[in-house]
């Protein structure tokens, strides 16, 4: 079996290139080309069309004339069916042939490899019939349970491509559903993709986000399920569904003649409601269904978008934004089943002045608020669409729709500003998103949480934060007075930024000098300025306090693209990290600098202390060891040599992930103002192992160097030595910066 994550890394999970398969002289598959990159793809048709061909080609049972099919990058024309197997491709053929004479168990205990994720107790789990039916024959089960085995079967391969034929084919209702949501469960998860043959256009809608339709061998189009599922005309024309055959010459009322192709309208906003004209199986005996059970029973549509039309996926922005990409507007988002008469007030009030605006809905209840941005659209920013919002776990909706909406506003375009209005719910779900806005873009939060602390909503970023006085609840003369002040400063702010980023330009004296951020501790202080002071005539310096959110908000800035230079004196988060103190950095400390590949100087100021509050808020088991108060509220303790070896090979780690130019320079004098001759912390011993584990980790080469100095780090020496290597990898990036002394 191909391993996750080795060959093929990248490639799509499933590529058809020009195939063509003949049954002698018949032309049963020609020319097809077809991709799957991940998820759920369904192939619809009417009988005959190739599709069950496509399948037995893909798995070496039927010949092919010409053409490609690679599975995660794999070539598989040639090969036999049963080395398709082991490669990776699990597949439940149209009549699920079953043994009649094995039970349940004896099925999956054959199939059973006793390796992998799939294993028969975990079938058990996901089909708890299946586990009630156990000893039964497969000639003893029902349609929908020797489907469900079938499945089972493959599963058992523990494949990374799961292909299905009419898989719900002959299946009642409610196994129809149960198997729908079992294989969306599965793509969600990201254990297997799934190619599935489906006649039923209510069920592939349903499954898939995307439909590729197949008529006469050839793959006639690939179309968002939402569109397809919408136009009954479109259905009829491809499929064959929809409408009775004597429909088709009767002459639309658009005057337009019958029979002509219509283009597709586009994908109505929303989600999309599939009606199932016969829930259950006709005979010849059966009543009129009533018009209330088939409303019951119809299902929405929630999949996310991700058919390619004209090139680009569907679902990447918006249905306005692919309107109007780069029309700038203001974002109000927020619950609307809860805030809408709030929200709507500041969208009104932001209107009045001139701006255009979007109404995002974030509530978790499941119906349409009437927003311009529905919270089942913003849910197709996950994989798993509206599944986890629609949960009833009111934490696991939050938790969804705050995930979601990150995901949804880091894809948005022409934003000039976002405000909200809500309690703790909405306050966390809409604070997520805008901490993936850059800075500068404007953020405003009205909220009840704004009078405490306030540091898991801000994170990184300069979000503002505006109390609500009363609680976010409807409309009166205070919540009147707050919300508009807040919606008069975003709209304020908004048109200011936009001016800023798209007006004339500004006429300067001077071209503006790039950025740098240095960070700072107190103990490094002296270090920080001295190198301010050598680079400021080139470079306009940022010096974030090295107190965990400050470290994050450089590398934030980094990522933006607005800070391409850094001097990272003072990685002290590190220490808080690792050792549990008060201001710890995260395990994406570095991360921008790997990400960007900008050029890297740092070094490891004050790697020699741990941040505590007052004296007896010390770990217990930290009892032993050396404290320094730095005041009333702040208690430094000493790191030992094993905690500056574990630091070392952490920072080296890092430092060999970077790809840019890196100068890590070692203060082998000291590396705080407390670490050094007759200072509390002094101790070259631990210093030592700190420098030694960076040296037996750092891969050194032309590009990535570590570089070992006999000063202490606030000496001047050890500042111009940061200066000048700074000034010697940023020679030349930019005019006018960095040449200069």
């Amino acid at each position: 079996m191909i391993e996750r994550g080795s060959r093929g890394a990248g490639a799509p999970v499933l590529q058809l290139q020009g195939l063509n398969v003949f049954y002698g002289r018949s032309h049963a598959v020609q020319g097809v080309d077809l991709t799957l990159p991940s998820g759920v793809l369904a192939v619809v048709g009417r009988n005959g069309m190739g599709k069950t061909t496509m399948c037995k080609a893909i798995m070496g049972l039927v010949p092919v004339s010409s053409g490609s099919i690679r599975f995660m990058g794999e070539e598989l024309v040639g090969r036999k069916p049963a080395e398709i197997a082991r490669l990776g491709i699990g597949y439940v053929p149209q009549g699920r042939r079953l043994w009649r004479s094995l039970t349940v168990d004896e099925h999956l205990r054959l199939m059973s490899r006793g390796k992998g994720a799939w294993t028969p107790e975990r079938i058990y789990d996901v089909f708890p019939r299946l586990a009630e039916r156990r000893r039964n024959g497969g000639g003893q089960l029902s349609g929908g349970e020797q489907q469900m085995l079938a499945i089972s079967r493959a599963l058992l391969m523990n494949p990374r491509l799961l292909i299905m034929d009419e898989p719900t084919e002959g299946l009642a209702p409610v196994i129809v559903a149960h198997v729908e949501e079992t294989l969306v469960r599965l793509a969600a998860e990201g254990d297997v993709s799934i190619l599935v043959i489906e006649q039923n256009i209510g069920v592939a809608t349903q499954m898939s986000d995307t439909i590729a339709i197949m008529v006469n061998g050839r793959i006639h189009r690939v179309i968002a399920s939402s569109v397809i599922a919408a136009d009954r005309d479109l259905q009829q024309r491809l499929l064959g569904v929809g409408r009775h055959s004597h429909d088709e010459t009767e002459a639309p009322a658009d005057g337009q003649p019958a029979g002509e192709a219509r283009p597709a309208p586009a994908a109505p906003q929303g989600p999309i409601r599939v009606y199932i004209a016969n829930p259950t199986l006709p005979t010849r005996w059966s009543q009129d269904v009533p018009a209330a059970r088939i409303e019951a029973q119809a299902r929405t549509i929630s999949r996310p978008i991700l058919a390619t039309i004209d090139g680009r996926r569907v679902g990447d922005v918006s249905p306005l934004a692919a309107r109007a990409p780069q029309e700038p507007h203001v974002i109000i988002a927020g619950t609307l089943d809860t805030k809408g008469e709030e929200l709507r007030y500041l969208r009104d009030i932001i209107k009045a002045a001139g701006l255009r605006t979007r109404l995002v809905d974030l509530s978790t209840n499941g119906r349409n608020q009437g927003a311009d941005v529905s919270a089942q659209e913003v849910a197709l920013a996950l994989p798993t669409g509206s599944a986890g919002i629609a949960s009833g776990d009111r934490g696991k909706a939050v938790a969804a729709m705050t995930d979601a909406f990150r995901a949804w506003m880091a894809r948005q375009q022409g934003v000039i500003g976002i405000i909200s209005a809500g309690g703790s719910g909405g306050t966390a779900i809409v604070t997520a998103g805008m901490q993936t806005l850059p800075v500068g873009v404007p953020k405003l939060m009205v909220s009840t949480m704004a009078s405490g602390n306030v540091a898991a909503y801000i994170g990184p970023t300069d979000i503002t934060m505006m109390h609500s006085v009363t609680d976010v609840q409807g409309l009166n003369r205070v919540s009147r007075a707050v919300l508009g002040n807040a919606a008069q400063a975003m709209a304020a702010m908004a048109r200011a930024f936009h001016e800023q980023q798209h007006g004339p330009a500004i006429r300067r004296a001077a071209p503006e000098r790039p950025l740098v951020g240095l960070t700072m501790f107190g103990v490094t202080t002296p270090c920080v300025q001295q190198v301010t002071r050598l680079i400021e005539k080139d470079w306009e310096t940022l010096v974030f306090h090295a107190t965990g959110v400050g470290g994050r908000s450089m590398e934030k800035l980094i990522d933006s693209g607005l800070v391409p230079g850094v001097i990272d004196v003072s990685t002290t988060e590190i220490c808080d990290m690792m050792m549990g103190g008060m201001l710890p950095a995260t395990e994406d400390r570095f991360g921008a600098i790997i990400r960007t590949k900008i050029p890297y100087v740092g070094s490891v100021g004050a790697l020699d202390m741990v941040n505590f509050a007052a004296p007896e808020t010390v770990p217990a088991h930290y009892g032993q060891r050396l404290f320094y108060p730095h005041n009333p509220q702040i208690t430094l303790m000493r790191t030992n040599a094993e905690e500056n070896r574990r630091m070392g090979r952490w920072i080296g780690e890092r430092l060999n992930q970077m790809e840019g130019q890196v100068r890590f320079l070692l203060p082998e004098g000291g590396v705080s103002a407390l670490d050094a001759p007759g200072q509390p912390f002094w101790d070259p011993a631990a210093d030592a192992a700190l420098f030694d584990a960076l040296a037996e980790t750092v891969r050194v080469t032309a590009s990535r160097q570590l570089i070992r100095l006999p000063l202490h780090i606030n000496d001047p020496a050890f500042a111009a030595a940061l200066a000048q290597h700074f000034r010697a990898l940023h020679q030349g990036r930019f005019k006018g910066a960095a040449g200069r002394t």
